[in-house]
């Protein structure tokens, strides 16, 4: 049990029942209001929905300090909003949340040979020159990952960041053949995995589903085997996706795959447009007829493509800190973000590999809004982006995110506009329900 942190209990006086509906880390005393604030703004959209008698003013939410000032490029208004706005995240492999310090732990309780000597020497190799230099990094961590425990560890490693990043919906990617390869059998991994998810829902009101992962360089069979295996966990099981490296690797060699994993019921996402050319793109919308791209960046070398993808709303779930430190469009990449952006396309953020690129959700919002020059609004509609391209989402759900997140920005602008004044929290509770808050 998760012990150190601040939960919140909705607490309905007309069934004498509580919910919790959110934990994280404890929190500062100077923000401990503004969390309040937040939590009875999130209570009122995601649990009760439009049914509240009373009313909720969020200005207070952005409004923690007495005037609005730039500390690295972003004003403090957009900074709470990254901060506290509820997010939903779609890319992150949960492979690429191991930390040196737990991979060394792993390898010592398994009696593997750690990859490196010591959690500095892990570090230190975290210095990439491109895809193909990543993922023999990340394939030789993969090696220490064994046991069902390691696997919910891992895991849960990951949703305690992400609750620290507001992050109340995941879409976790996993790659079945890299740990079948090494000898795990698939129930190990994602019985580990399922155990995780259920803990962080319980624990953090993270709804979690989750993403198999084909790889490009392993053999179709093992693929066909792991949809097989998948099977029994089609509860947890969302969508399936293609990941490796994209160089002389189309998509289109996957297209009878993808087909069956289709018939079966899955979605549809693939790595595409990172490394590769803007014809991939191409092939994973026509042949593999995917609902969602993951990267996709390159399809900015194809007008053609930008119009297509700008009509059918395809979402690119992209990863600015991952494309930073894998140099894609090296020496260019703020511009080409900045395009993507104001592109009008359906575009997310998300953190791919945090653990190797240094930075979970929040980070990658901070960093884009500082390289391309966000606003509040447009932060808000990559946020809200997140919750309408999920695949797991109920749809009343996904309305009242949005909302909220509108809600959220609007009260940022707002204080913009007034300067940043302090003004006094106005939450007025409905009387069939309050909020209480637990210490432990």
């Amino acid at each position: 049990m998760y012990k150190k942190g601040i939960a919140a209990v909705l607490y309905n006086t007309s069934t004498g029942r509580g919910v919790p509906v959110y934990m994280m880390p404890a929190p500062s005393e100077r923000s401990s209001r503004m969390l309040l604030i937040f939590l009875t703004l999130l209570v009122a959209h995601s649990v009760f929905g439009q049914q509240s008698s009373g009313s909720v003013n969020v200005h207070n939410i952005l409004q923690q300090d007495s005037t609005t000032h730039y500390e690295d490029g972003i004003p403090n208004s957009l900074r709470r909003f990254i901060r506290w706005a509820p997010k939903a995240e779609l890319h992150v492999h949960v492979e690429g949340t191991l930390e040196p310090e737990m991979m060394m732990r792993f390898a010592e309780r398994n009696g593997i040979p750690p990859p490196y000597p010591s959690v500095q020497a892990a570090r230190a190799a975290y210095n990439f020159t491109d895809l193909e230099h990543f993922l023999q990094i990340f394939y030789a961590g993969c090696a220490v990952l064994r046991t069902r425990d390691d696997f919910y560890e891992l895991a849960m490693a990951y949703f305690r960041r992400a609750a620290t990043s507001r992050v109340i919906h995941a879409e976790v990617s996993f790659d079945p053949q890299t740990h079948l390869s090494n000898g795990v059998e698939f129930d190990t991994f994602m019985g580990g995995l399922v155990d995780a998810a259920m803990d962080a829902e319980e624990q953090w009101a993270i709804t979690v589903s989750y993403i198999m992962c084909f790889r490009r360089d392993m053999p179709l069979e093992s693929a066909e085997v792991a949809l097989r295996l998948a099977l029994p966990w089609r509860h947890r099981i969302v969508a399936v996706g293609l990941d490796s490296s994209e160089l002389r690797r189309p998509p289109r060699d996957f297209a009878s795959l993808f087909d069956r994993a289709a018939a079966l019921g899955f979605k549809r996402t693939a790595h595409v447009g990172e490394e590769g050319s803007p014809e991939y793109i191409w092939q994973a919308l026509q042949l593999l007829h995917v609902d969602r791209l993951d990267h996709g960046t390159h399809c900015l070398d194809d007008p053609r493509l930008m119009a297509a993808l700008n009509a059918s709303r395809v979402p690119l779930t992209i990863c600015p800190i991952s494309d930073l430190q894998l140099k894609v469009y090296d020496g260019q990449l703020q511009e080409r973000l900045g395009q993507l952006i104001h592109s009008g396309l359906m575009v997310t953020v998300n953190s791919d590999a945090a653990a190797y690129f240094g930075s979970y959700l929040a980070g990658n919002y901070e960093w884009l809004s500082t390289a391309v020059g966000l606003d509040v609004r447009q932060a808000a509609r990559l946020v809200a982006n997140g919750f309408q391209a999920a695949f797991s989402l109920p749809e009343g759900q996904r309305r009242r995110m949005v909302d909220t997140v509108r809600q959220l920005a609007e009260a940022a602008e707002a204080e913009d506009k007034a300067g940043g004044k302090q003004g006094e929290a106005d939450v007025e509770g409905s009387s069939r329900r309050r909020l209480l808050t637990l210490r432990g």
